[in-house]
Formats: structure tokens, C-alpha cells, sequence
């Protein structure tokens, strides 16, 4: 069965090498690939030193390099993980092993922290409000959705349309797994600090404020009906409170004394249904680009199978 170990590096001299040893010891019959992304210091000469097959990505960002991997790589088997050196190799047959015996598509990596600098509070609590917001729209809780360490089958790879650029990647993957309800599972992994010399390339809000808007916009896009629906009643809800003064104004007195607020209130109403018809009709276009997915998921074999 064929492995592939997918290793994203932009400036990672000081730990790519370990990566690359720590799974060639691991998972000696896998193929490792290191995709470097514009790295300004010595990752590409480090992986090669340590015999990982060394490719490029030009297009700045981890969207952008995971898109690549998935598209030229072929393999039955995916291990996804980061090249800083903070998870654990050890654990990738436990992983693979989950994914054959059980028949899933996907396997998490739930980082257990083995030191305080491993996992800072910020990226913590983040991570911790993106799950829970990520559980409450789609229905099922990840207990790390923002893991990096994740093992695939050629099933999920081949039918991922990777969409986003940067670190966002990791919460489109949860999404995918969510919206075409695949069997998933997550196995907790040791989680280390960055070697000497490393450095997270990581921004606590900015990115976490993209990760917020790209499960916003997956929102949008995967259920539309539920998102223009909340918008329509909210306007519906504003219509209403501007236009009861004025219609018991006119109740009373036979007037209309506010006519610019009259006229807003009836184009907030008018704005509240178009927007659930809005809804109404990507629902219809959602369902069929989720079928088309399903579709190019169901195209491939299982694994173990030809």
C-alpha cells in the first residue's frame, strides 16, 4: 500500500530534517515529500540532506502548497503534517492503522501538549472558540480542528476541492469531512515545543479572524437557506420595530407623520424577503454542488481496494 508523507516548510532549516528522520523511522516503506514555500534559509538543502524527496511551491501560503501536494501526489494512503517538529512520527502507524481497521476517510491528530511552550493560551482558547463555533453550525464537535496532523485516504484527497490560501486550510478540511458526513476520528498525539532555532510563522488574531471568516463563508456557501434566513428575520424583526409607532401613529391620528421611516421599514421587508428567496435558491445550487462532490468522492476506491 502506497504512503505518502506530505511535509508544507517555509523556513523551517532547524526542524525539517527531524520531521523527515522521525517518519522515515516511523514508516519505512513511505514515500516523504517535502514542499518547500519560498523558504529563504536552508529547509530545501536540510530535506534533501536527510532524503526527502524536495518540491516547490511558488504561490505564497499553506492553501496554496496543500493544493499542490494533493493534485501531484498519488498514493492510497496521506499523512498531512507540518514540518516544525512538534508532532510526533511515532504515531503515525497508530493513525493509519485507525484509518484501515475502521474504514474512515480521515484521522485527526489531537495535540497533547508535553510542555508549556508547545501550545501557547492564545492559540488554545482559539482554537478552542473555532471548534465550538465550527460544532454549533455544522453539528458535529472536533476536538482540534486546527491539528495539522491528519492522515488521509485517497478517497478525501482526490476529492477535496482545496479552496483556500493560507492557515485556513485546516478548518476547509473539517468542513469537508462534515458536509459529506465522511467517517472520521481523532487520536490523541504527543504534542512538542519548536526546536531551538524554529519559529512559528503563526499570528494569533489575524489568523484567527481568517479562520473565523473562512467558517463564515463555508457557512454561507454550505447552508445558505439557514445563513439568508437569519439575515431575513433579522431585518423582518427591524421592519417591524420601526413601522409599530407609525401604524399606531395612523391608528390614532389618521397620519402618517414619519414617511422617510415608512419607507425605510417597507425596504427592510422588502430586503428581509429577497434574501430567505436568495436562500432559498443557493440551497437548491448547494445541494447539487454537494452531490458533485459526493460523486467525485464515491469515483474513488476504498482503501485496499483497486
Amino acid at each position: 500500500m502506497r504512503i505518502a508523507v506530505l511535509v508544507p516548510c517555509f523556513n523551517e532549516e532547524a526542524a525539517v530534517a527531524t520531521v523527515v528522520a522521525g517518519f522515515r523511522k516511523a514508516l519505512p516503506s513511505a514515500e516523504i515529500f517535502v514542499y518547500d514555500n519560498n523558504s529563504s534559509d536552508r529547509t530545501i538543502a536540510a530535506a534533501r540532506e536527510a532524503g526527502a524527496e524536495v518540491r516547490s511551491e511558488r504561490r505564497q501560503g499553506k492553501g496554496h502548497v496543500v493544493r499542490r501536494m494533493f493534485a501531484d501526489i498519488d498514493a492510497d494512503i496521506y499523512v498531512l503534517v507540518d514540518g516544525d517538529a512538534t508532532y510526533d512520527a511515532a504515531s503515525a502507524p497508530r493513525m493509519i492503522e485507525a484509518l484501515l481497521s475502521d474504514h474512515l476517510d480521515m484521522v485527526v491528530g489531537f495535540r497533547v501538549d508535553q510542555a508549556a511552550a508547545a501550545y501557547r493560551p492564545g492559540h488554545r482558547t482559539g482554537n478552542l472558540m473555532l471548534t465550538s463555533f465550527l460544532a454549533s453550525v455544522f453539528g458535529r464537535e472536533f476536538k482540534d480542528m486546527l491539528s495539522g496532523y491528519r492522515v488521509f485516504s485517497r478517497r478525501f484527497v482526490k476529492s477535496f476541492p482545496v479552496l483556500s490560501d493560507g492557515f485556513e486550510i485546516e478548518t476547509e478540511l473539517s468542513v469537508h469531512a462534515l458536509e459529506l458526513a465522511l467517517p472520521v476520528a481523532e487520536i490523541e498525539t504527543p504534542y512538542y515545543a519548536r526546536p531551538e532555532g524554529s519559529f512559528s510563522k503563526l499570528n494569533t488574531w489575524s489568523d484567527g479572524f481568517r479562520i473565523l471568516g473562512t467558517i463564515l463563508r463555508l457557512y454561507r456557501s454550505e447552508r445558505p437557506l439557514r445563513f439568508f434566513t437569519a439575515i431575513g428575520i433579522s431585518l423582518i424583526l427591524l421592519s417591524i420595530g420601526l413601522a409599530i409607532p407609525i401604524v399606531i401613529t395612523y391608528l390614532e391620528e389618521g397620519i402618517v407623520p414619519r414617511l422617510p421611516t415608512a419607507v425605510l421599514s417597507m425596504g427592510l421587508m422588502i430586503l428581509a424577503v429577497l434574501s430567505v428567496s436568495s436562500g432559498l435558491v443557493l440551497d437548491t445550487v448547494t445541494r447539487g454542488r454537494r452531490e458533485m462532490k459526493l460523486l467525485a468522492y464515491l469515483s474513488q476506491a476504498p482503501v485496499g481496494k483497486t
